[in-house]
């Protein structure tokens, strides 16, 4: 079954050379961008805490921010999880400050106007454990690429790891540029998503 019928077949080569020139200069920018923005590194490797709350009722996020905001809160990231009822709350690294001390602080805020708000999980995130996660996913990425360099190689022939290699790693940093560009979060989902 033929779908299209095509007198000429397209001749995608003569498009070789602008590619490589749009391609070169989307890693330079990716590069640049890396350099000046950096990664919106997300809690997992900046470190601090993450406090899952549930609600009777649908909860209404912009509310919440504005109680965490009047607790000095201001910079948490509110979404919800799962359900309608349950939120995440994700706060960034305090000095001098224990985690059931921030979720403490953040159900009172929360608990404030009578709004009936059950505690559901916290977890704190050293800096220095988002630290030893950073290094660790940038390695886990070069051995991974290195892996499919070997296998590639073996199975068919070192041209063909080579070039998938550098197609991947093409992949890897565009979609890393891109991050830094919108500032996306980016966290321990997003580095499995690029590995």
């Amino acid at each position: 079954m033929q779908l299209l019928k095509l007198s000429d077949s397209v001749n995608f080569m003569r498009l070789r050379f602008p590619a490589m020139v749009l391609s070169t200069l989307l890693i330079l920018g990716s590069f640049v961008s890396l350099g000046v923005n950096s990664l919106n590194w997300g809690l997992d490797f900046t470190g601090g805490t993450l406090i899952e709350v549930g609600y009777e009722d649908a909860a209404n996020l912009s509310d919440i921010r504005g109680k965490l905001n009047d607790a000095n809160f201001g910079d948490a990231i509110v979404q919800n999880f799962g359900s309608s009822q349950d939120v995440l709350i994700r706060i960034s690294p305090r000095d001098g400050v224990k985690a059931a001390t921030i979720g403490e602080q953040v159900l009172e805020a929360l608990r404030a106007d009578g709004t009936a708000v059950d505690m559901r999980r916290i977890e704190f995130v050293g800096p220095n454990v988002g630290e030893e996660l950073t290094e660790q996913g940038g390695l886990a990425m070069l051995v991974a690429l290195l892996c499919i360099l070997v296998y590639v190689a073996m199975r068919f022939e070192w041209r063909f790891a080579l070039g998938s290699v550098s197609a991947l790693t093409h992949d890897v940093i565009l979609t890393l540029g891109l991050f830094s560009v919108l500032q996306i979060e980016f966290d321990l989902t997003v580095l499995a998503a690029v590995l």
